[in-house]
């Protein structure tokens, strides 16, 4: 996002210095035809002297960072902006070129210098859209609307600022303002099909699927990818027309069979309209070609709950967190351990967390970590690493009761070691704070299961069986909102 569309017209708009006598104005009258003609080192050589003259002159140093500029040298253009501001802080010209440059190299350092620009120009749309762009890139869409919503029509030709604009709307749940504005990006791009979608996926979440149907309509009459498709089939099934939901989503999984998501999705279908039978066999078709992939492990027991075949549900929960621990934890546990782990690496990422905790050794979420990674490093019960993981989640417990994910570490810990009593006991500490939590409710079955208790299991298998319903659909609604966030879509 620039200021300008080039160096003349800055140049052009710029007032010539006061100074005193003829020989300076006409030292500055070339000093500007060079840089107007984009002789950049012959600027800079007549700036030599001149500013000896006049090392004061806050115009002369802005002169020499526009040069700068010009050559690419960013570097000395940014310190040229600063000799100016020195002289002259609130001198308007270098600290909108020293914002640019450190707008153009994503340094959070253009944040106060926009800021300060403001203070002089409080409307200066271009400073408003570019600390709006950096607000939503830094996660702060509270500041990034309030900016982007005074920018106006400096955000007309910038497709990617109104993506972020957008997105920060439909985070703050205001759905239909994020409609405008992906409509806005749509009618500058009518033949892009990731606009087209983008919207209609905008469209869907501002629950106006009719207008998203329409959107969608042009991208499924030419030939749509899988992408599109899966949207579409959200689309119609907000719509009330499942057998074209249903329809659709076939003919995707024929183009991509490999697409686990699709399945899945299918699969939420058949839940939703009691086709549970259906369901099942479609997951099976996709688990002949994928029979690794735990979410239709997953979503095959949730169905297999509805058709109250406990045993076989039961299995197929036991072969998703087999393939996939972490697939029945809250999206806030997953985030953590994404954050910390190295996921190609745990025997760094437990060498990392050690480090960290030789100098916080009482840190819980530290503690739990490591408890973590030595189980999802297969320690064997018995062995050194397995006491160590035990050991280092019972202090995280103790140390922070709240914390959930250690309580759920803690009880595959006593499952993996036969102690099924303590097992449950954390599963049920779990469930009182949280209780549609995935994992403590398998745990508790296994609990059970293992000491003989069968009472509970059917029960436990119907609650896990909903929390893992609801977990898809948001799952789906994520999905959807990825259409939005990611222009690689």
């Amino acid at each position: 996002m620039h200021r300008i569309s080039s160096l003349s017209l800055l140049l052009l708009l710029l007032p010539v210095a006061s100074v005193h006598g003829q020989t300076e104005k006409e030292q500055v009258s070339a000093i500007t035809s060079a840089l107007r003609a984009g002789e950049f080192d012959k600027a800079l050589e007549l700036l030599q002297p001149a500013l000896r003259n006049a090392p004061n002159n806050p115009q002369l140093w802005m002169f020499s960072g526009l040069a700068y500029s010009g050559k690419r040298d960013s570097k000395s253009a940014f310190t040229s902006y600063q000799h100016a501001l020195e002289v002259s802080p609130d001198y308007l010209p270098a600290l909108e070129g020293s914002a640019q440059i450190k707008y153009d190299a994503g340094s959070q350092d253009a944040v106060p210098l926009l800021e300060r620009v403001l203070k002089i120009r409080p409307n200066d749309t271009t400073s408003h859209a570019m600390l709006a762009v950096i607000s939503e890139k830094n996660g702060d869409c509270p500041t990034a609307v309030k900016h982007f919503s005074l920018a106006g029509p400096a955000l007309a030709s910038q497709p990617e600022a109104l993506q972020g604009y957008g997105v920060c709307l439909l985070k703050l749940q205001r759905n239909d303002e994020a409609v405008q504005v992906f409509q806005q990006i749509l009618a500058s791009r009518p033949d892009d099909v990731r606009c087209r979608r983008t919207l209609a996926a905008a469209e869907l979440a501002a629950e106006k699927p009719q207008d998203a149907l329409a959107t969608l309509a042009t991208a499924l009459n030419s030939n749509p990818d899988v992408s599109t498709m899966r949207l579409a089939a959200a689309i119609y099934e907000a719509n009330k027309d499942t057998p074209n939901a249903v329809k659709i989503l076939r003919d995707a999984i024929v183009r991509d069979p490999s697409q686990t998501g699709l399945y899945v999705d299918f699969a939420e279908l058949a839940m939703d309209h009691q086709s549970f039978q259906a369901g099942v066999e479609m997951l099976n078709a996709g688990l002949k070609l994928q029979p690794n992939a735990p979410q239709l492990y997953m979503a095959r027991g949730v169905l297999y709950v509805q058709l109250a075949d406990y045993e076989k549900a039961e299995s197929d929960f036991e072969r998703a967190e087999w393939l996939d621990p972490t697939l029945g934890m809250s999206a806030a546990a997953q985030g953590m351990l994404a954050n910390e782990q190295n996921q190609n690496d745990p025997a760094q990422a437990l060498a990392a967390v050690k480090a960290k905790l030789a100098n916080k050794p009482n840190d819980a979420f530290l503690l739990y970590l490591q408890g973590a990674i030595l189980s999802k490093m297969g320690a064997e019960p018995g062995s050194a690493d397995f006491r160590l993981g035990l050991e280092s989640t019972k202090r995280s417990v103790r140390l922070q009761p709240s914390l959930t994910a250690a309580h759920n570490l803690l009880a595959k810990y006593y499952l993996d070691g036969g102690e099924n009593a303590l097992a449950a006991q954390e599963c049920r500490v779990v469930l009182q704070q949280t209780p549609a939590d995935q994992s403590a409710l398998y745990h508790l079955v296994i609990a059970l299961r293992k000491s003989g208790n069968q009472t509970e299991i059917p029960d436990l298998l119907k609650r896990l069986a909903k929390a893992r319903q609801e977990a898809t659909k948001q799952e789906g609604e994520r999905n959807r909102y990825k259409l939005v966030v990611s222009s690689d879509n």
